[in-house]
């Protein structure tokens, strides 16, 4: 196995590396640094950087890989490198923040062989454009009590609390960090390395790196230990940044007696729930669409289309919310999450809830997502809870099964549509089964001989 050297003290490279599975040592490399381009691009003046690092490291090793590179900003054809001093930080960002700005990466792998093999040189570059939100004096100050500007390309870190004043990036997010990923993967396959290794403790160990450990937590209606990359209160600040997406995408219904009736049922229904330690939220949405949905941390939204084709009483319309309450007493949206590794989304959304276009394109992301639907073993699961809870508030279960029926009606004359409520759920006599299981009624010839094993037509 070839040894992989860093020509570099950077704490955020190094993380980069250990997040991705990479075992390196680190070997750090001081040469004279050009901090001018003089007749060279900006693009030369990294690549040039990166090399002079990598070659500066090499020469202290027998054989293995080098890896170095180089970053800058510039903004208005001027270069932002790392500060001298506090007061030249808060210069530099200060006026860094009052436009958008270019983020450029040399990134330079040398492999040394044994022997009389040949050393290979590999280089490349990355750029990425920010966008900042506008920062004051006291800003700055208190951002730089938290966090040291000295080691750092244009005074800020974007994988840290800098990542609350960054609008927009157009590019590789890595490269902001101070190390290119992709590019980098691409030099280690070039250099034989099997990168498919690096992948695998990728998807392992990046929820942790990215979202300040994990935590397991028996999960009293799977009766399972489960692991969650968040807390409660994360969750809670992810389901408020979320809804604010929704009430932007979707408009709330403008009848007060329906959106009580809703919110009247959805407390009944949360007062009897497996999971109490927070709040519940209920709106009704002016959509047709026959639809509804949950998110982190207690919000249910129920489409006026979907209410319109509940029957006269409550019971129907109290079976599709207790099945949401379900969904969420479970955390499958937190999981389903989890399970896409949207580290983006996730960043920004178990952070501080911020009206930033950054959060709003995370929470849009996360809105899509969710309302495409769960695994079938999850709805399954929510149609139970959500029967037990029916039964618990004092409605009729059996408006469940009656809802299901009318659903499958409704939806079999549909066109096929991406989002619907029928699309991103088990087949209907399915539910039913498990309707009955749970309220321990028996199943008769008519429910054996509807499970479907095919998808629906």
């Amino acid at each position: 196995m070839r040894k992989i050297y860093l020509a570099s003290n950077s704490k955020a490279r190094r993380n980069i590396l250990r997040d991705f599975g990479v075992k390196f040592k680190v070997l750090p490399s001081r040469p004279k640094e050009l901090t001018s381009k003089g007749k060279l691009s900006y693009v030369g003046l990294v690549k040039k950087n990166a090399l002079l690092k990598a070659q500066g490291a090499a020469r202290r090793i027998r054989h293995g890989i080098v890896i170095a590179a180089d970053t800058v900003v510039v903004q208005d054809k001027k270069i932002f490198g790392k500060p001298k001093n506090l007061g030249d930080a808060r210069s530099m960002l200060k006026k860094l923040s009052s436009g958008p700005q270019w983020i450029y990466t040399g990134i330079c792998a040398i492999e040394k062989g044994k022997g009389r093999v040949k050393e290979k040189i590999l280089l490349d570059y990355e750029k990425t454009k920010i966008y900042m939100d506008k920062l004051t004096g006291p800003e700055i100050a208190a951002y730089f009590k938290k966090v040291s500007p000295l080691d750092k390309a244009g005074s800020f870190d974007i994988q840290g609390r800098g990542a609350f004043f960054i609008r927009r990036i157009e590019g590789c997010y890595y490269n902001v960090v101070g190390l290119p990923v992709r590019k980098l993967y691409l030099m280690l396959k070039k250099l034989g390395i099997k990168p498919f290794v690096f992948l695998f403790f990728a998807i392992c160990s990046l929820p942790l790196a990215i979202l300040g450990g994990c935590s397991t937590e028996y999960n009293i209606v799977t009766g399972e230990q489960e692991m969650y990359y968040y807390s409660t209160d994360k969750e809670v600040n992810m389901g408020k940044a979320i809804h604010k997406q929704v009430l932007e995408q979707f408009k709330l219904a403008q009848d007060p007696l329906l959106q009580k009736r809703v919110e009247d049922i959805g407390k009944k229904i949360a007062a009897v729930c497996d999971r109490k330690e927070i709040d519940y939220h209920f709106y009704v949405l002016e959509e047709k669409e026959v639809n509804a949905f949950s998110l982190p941390g207690g919000y249910v939204y129920i489409f006026k289309g979907l209410i319109d084709k509940t029957g006269e009483g409550d019971s129907e319309l109290a079976g599709v919310i207790a099945h949401e309450v379900g969904h969420i007493v479970a955390r499958h949206s937190i999981k389903r999450l989890q399970a896409e590794q949207l580290y983006s989304v996730l960043r920004v959304l178990s952070a501080v809830s911020t009206n930033t276009a950054e959060a709003g394109a995370a929470a849009d992301i996360a809105v899509t997502q969710l309302m495409l639907g769960y695994s079938r073993e999850d709805e399954f699961l929510a149609d139970k809870l959500g029967t037990r809870y029916l039964k618990l508030a004092g409605y009729d279960p059996n408006g469940m099964i009656s809802f299901f029926v009318k659903l499958q009606e409704y939806e079999r004359r549909q066109p096929l549509r991406q989002i619907s409520y029928y699309k991103t759920h088990p087949y209907v006599p399915d539910r039913i089964r498990m309707v009955k299981e749970e309220l321990g009624q028996g199943m008769n010839f008519d429910d054996y001989i509807n499970i479907e094993n095919q998808p629906h037509k």
